[in-house]
């Protein structure tokens, strides 16, 4: 590890380079930018004495999805991927700061694609009655369509990474809270309070949206070895959904934010495992962004050279509808 400085307007990293270190800020501000140095530029976040940047290369060995440039003059520790597990248990509240980091932007992206996905259900109703479509709506077209012009290389999750996360064992390890649960325990309700996240280790368990009424709705099924409930622990927020075990001997291991420290001191592969699922949900969920981004973007572009919309783009958009908005 060792101390950084960057002048005034340096490039730190750009966006699609490799990254094999994270960065904490010593000094100063950095912005972490879309897109930078070409037409739509976009300031996404600017960062502060103590925050961390470039975490997600390093978690998943992935390219950059952005471009970190100083601000202001700045002084910022580099720490190189093979340091990573060493400089977390010298400041292991750090550990807490990058999940809260990644949850807050999984939180920001989900509210900005149910915007996307509510677009797309509109067009879809102003196509299938032939009426003109509203000023906002085409406002939030371009809008979108903008979003996808500006990050339409952004890169989604690969096989392999999918794959090195499906093959770790949860199970293993220190375990302070397995509890096992019957076919169809609620364990817990959309709209309660989260204070804990949870890991199956075995069984199965279904999150759902209205459970018990008429409307009821699987949103998804998890499985062994993964996680779920982190964004109501690090987010201090309600449930989004209601979770229920669909197995007999579902077992599931539940981790509340103090719990952190001390797994990390016992388990660090662990917190590794959990740091690696939230940075793949949210590459997961940009991608899933970007491809809803690109149907508009298709059909504004067509729109702006004063092109006939094709067939195909409206069978994407009613189709896109049908699977992603109807569930």
């Amino acid at each position: 590890m060792a101390e950084k400085r960057f002048k005034k307007g340096e490039v730190i990293f750009r966006e699609g380079d490799n990254g094999d270190t994270l960065f904490q800020i010593n000094e100063g501000i950095v912005g972490i930018y879309a897109a930078y140095g070409e037409e739509g530029q976009q300031l996404l976040t600017e960062l502060g004495k103590g925050k961390i940047f470039g975490e997600m290369a390093v978690i998943e060995s992935y390219p950059r999805s952005a471009t970190a440039v100083a601000i202001e003059d700045v002084k910022a520790e580099e720490i190189p991927a093979g340091s990573f597990t060493e400089y977390f248990k010298t400041q292991p509240e750090k550990v807490i700061e990058v999940m809260k980091s990644l949850c807050g932007r999984i939180h920001v992206l989900s509210a900005d694609y149910g915007e996307v996905s509510k677009t797309i259900k509109d067009l879809h109703i102003s196509m299938d009655d032939n009426s003109d479509r509203s000023e906002s709506l085409i406002e939030k077209i371009r809008k979108f369509a903008s979003v996808y012009k500006r990050n339409k290389n952004a890169e989604k999750i690969s096989a392999e990474t999918k794959r090195k996360l499906e093959q770790k064992d949860h199970a293993g390890g220190y375990s302070s809270k397995v509890e096992t649960y019957s076919d169809g325990t609620v364990i817990f309700r959309d709209g309660e309070s989260g204070g804990c996240m949870y890991d199956i280790h075995m069984g199965s368990v279904g999150i759902y949206k209205d459970y018990g009424t008429p409307k009821e709705r699987l949103l998804t099924k998890l499985s062994v070895n993964q996680f779920f409930g982190e964004m109501g622990m690090l987010e201090q927020s309600r449930r989004s959904g209601t979770a229920v075990a669909l197995e007999d001997g579902t077992t599931i291991e539940m981790i509340s934010e103090n719990d952190l420290k001390e797994l990390f001191e016992k388990n660090p592969m662990k917190i590794e495992m959990i740091l690696s699922y939230l940075s793949h949900r949210l590459r997961v969920l940009t991608g899933e962004y970007m491809s809803a981004c690109g149907i508009l973007f298709r059909l504004s572009d067509a729109e702006d050279k004063g092109q006939e919309v094709s067939e195909e783009v409206k069978t994407e958009v009613r189709e896109y509808d049908a699977i992603y908005i109807n569930l």
